[in-house]
């Protein structure tokens, strides 16, 4: 099944730092062994709902293996602080879900697993 790699990248101040730079030009190597391509770089976001500073950059993987492989590969650990030193973020990884997938039947579960646990416990007499 599909995953996603998905940072949120917070503005900084002033210009983009050399490192920053050198980190984007080497990180597509990096996840190529892996199966990984850029599916969001670089776009302008479109806030609709809440807030959102700064950039989103999301990157496809085979599956929830190759991404954890990929971010734990020592050539993507090699470049990692080129980014974090000058920008503050958030990633996830995360699996993607089918075309067999049914929201209504995720929601159905939810709701039987709310009802269980909040169900009324008689008394023992």
């Amino acid at each position: 099944m599909t995953a996603y790699a998905i940072a949120h990248l917070r503005p900084t101040d002033g210009p983009v730092e050399d490192e920053v730079l050198n980190y984007i030009e080497r990180i597509q190597a990096t996840f190529e062994p892996y199966g990984g391509r850029f599916l969001v770089h670089g776009a302008e976001v479109e806030v609709v709902e809440g807030a959102w500073p700064g950039a989103v950059v999301m990157v496809g993987f085979p599956g929830v293996a190759e991404a954890h492989a990929w971010y734990a590969s020592p050539a993507y650990q090699e470049i990692l602080p080129l980014r974090t030193r000058h920008l503050d973020g958030d990633v996830v990884i995360v699996p993607g879900v089918g075309p067999e997938y049914d929201a209504s039947a995720t929601a159905a579960a939810m709701r039987a697993a709310r009802d269980q646990s909040v169900r009324p416990r008689t008394a023992a007499r």
